[in-house]
This record gives C-alpha cells, sequence and structure tokens, in this order.
C-alpha cells in the first residue's frame, strides 16, 4: 500500500520543549553507543552486531542506574535510532558510493527522532497531535487528512532557527477503478499545425513566435538605416 507524509508545524510549551531536548539527546547518545561498538566489533573480528542484538543490549542498558534516565523518553524513538544506524550500514554495504555511517554530534543544529504508532499511541485529532511521553502538542493543520488515511509513524524535528515540526505518515490504498475506452482518436505530429486527428482536425496553433519573428524582422530592417546614437535609434 502506498504512503503518504504531512508535515505540520509543532506548538510546544516550556516542559515539553524540555522533554523533547531530552529525546533528541537520549536519540543521538544511543546511535553513536553502538556505531562506536559496531566500530569496535568489526576491528574485533570482522563481524557486525545485529539491530536484533543491539535491541536487547539496549533494554539491559535501560536497567542500570548510569543509563537510567533513557526511560524518561519514547521507547520506540531510541529502537528506531538502531534501525536507522543498522539501515545506515546496509546502504554503505550495498549501494557504492554510500559514505560510512558518521557519529551524530550536538552542535548540530537540526535535531529528529522518530516514532512509531503503535496501540494508537500517536493521533492526530482538532488541531492536536499525541505524542508518546511528550503529550498533546498544538498543531498548525493547514490540510485535511481523510478518514480512510491511517497514521503509521512520526518524525518530529527542530529547525535550526528552534521551530518544531512534525512530519506524519500515513498509509492509504491506492485502487484506480478500471475503464474501458468506447471511443478513440488517433493524432499525427504535423510540422505546420503540431498534430492533426484521425478525424480531419488541426491544433490551429496561433503560431505567435512566427508572428513575431515576423515583426522582429521589420524592426530590425529599420533599425538598421538608423544613426547608432540618434535621437531615432
Amino acid at each position: 500500500m502506498p504512503n503518504k507524509a504531512y508535515k505540520f508545524r509543532l506548538y510546544l510549551t516550556p516542559a515539553q520543549k524540555i522533554l523533547l531536548a531530552k529525546t533528541f539527546g537520549c536519540v543521538r547518545l544511543v546511535y553513536n553507543h553502538w556505531l562506536d561498538r559496531k566500530i569496535s566489533q568489526y576491528k574485533e573480528d570482522q563481524t557486525t552486531l545485529s539491530y536484533t542484538f543491539c535491541a536487547k543490549e539496549l533494554a539491559v542498558l535501560k536497567k542500570t542506574e548510569e543509563y537510567a534516565f533513557l526511560k524518561e523518553v519514547d521507547s520506540i524513538s531510541l529502537q528506531q535510532s538502531l534501525r536507522h544506524l543498522d539501515q545506515a550500514f546496509q546502504n554503505f554495504f550495498k549501494r557504492p558510493g554510500t559514505g560510512f555511517p558518521r557519529f551524530k554530534s550536538k552542535r548540530n543544529r537540526k535535531n529528529s527522532y522518530s516514532t512509531v504508532c503503535v496501540n494508537q499511541n500517536i493521533l492526530l485529532s482538532d488541531g492536536c497531535l499525541k505524542l508518546p511521553k511528550i503529550g498533546q502538542v498544538k498543531v498548525k493543520q493547514h490540510r485535511k487528512i481523510p478518514a480512510s488515511y491511517v497514521l503509521k509513524s512520526a518524525t518530529v524535528s527542530q529547525s535550526p532557527s528552534g521551530k518544531y515540526h512534525a512530519s506524519i505518515l500515513f498509509e492509504y490504498e491506492n485502487q484506480v477503478p478500471e475503464r474501458r475506452p468506447h471511443t478513440f482518436l488517433g493524432l499525427d505530429f504535423s510540422m505546420n499545425g503540431l498534430y492533426k486527428d484521425s478525424e480531419g482536425n488541426e491544433a490551429d496553433y496561433p503560431g505567435y513566435h512566427r508572428q513575431a519573428e515576423k515583426n522582429l524582422e521589420r524592426e530590425q530592417r529599420k533599425l538598421s538605416h538608423m544613426q547608432k546614437g540618434s535621437r531615432n535609434w
């Protein structure tokens, strides 16, 4: 089934901005932590860590006292960060010219994270967007979403200017009804009139370009008889 994304502006409360900043930081930490683990593992025995293994390690890491703060943010966003890292490695090995995955920097002023809709933890209704852990966020919804569309995921981002946006992905059915043609018309290219159809009709092209060429030729002929720099010229 095809997908379609809609991007809307978000208006957050001060508390929501703080929690969102924590989410950006945790997602970046998880990405960098397992990127470093993957690099070390490959240098050690030329093997790579799978997404499943990293996800299990993440669950264990969240139970430790040092990384207990990871529980404050959306758990699916952390898992999505691991999926993005795994996809980056797959692209590097499968697609020639794709660069090696790089560490995410705190200095990057453009932050984002992705989360998946599970058991309606993400909802868009009445000018508000419900996000896991964040809660209800005011949205400037400038486009209406058809009722048949199914919400699949959301990507929340912060631009360098400090504005917040949400790119919401929907799934929909794209069934085009089959129609059988009853009449047929053939078109034949014509150098002078653009085309001529099978019933003898022509395009009746006005030929503005040709008319302009004739006017230009006439005006240039007048100009050639004038003295350069004169009042008439």
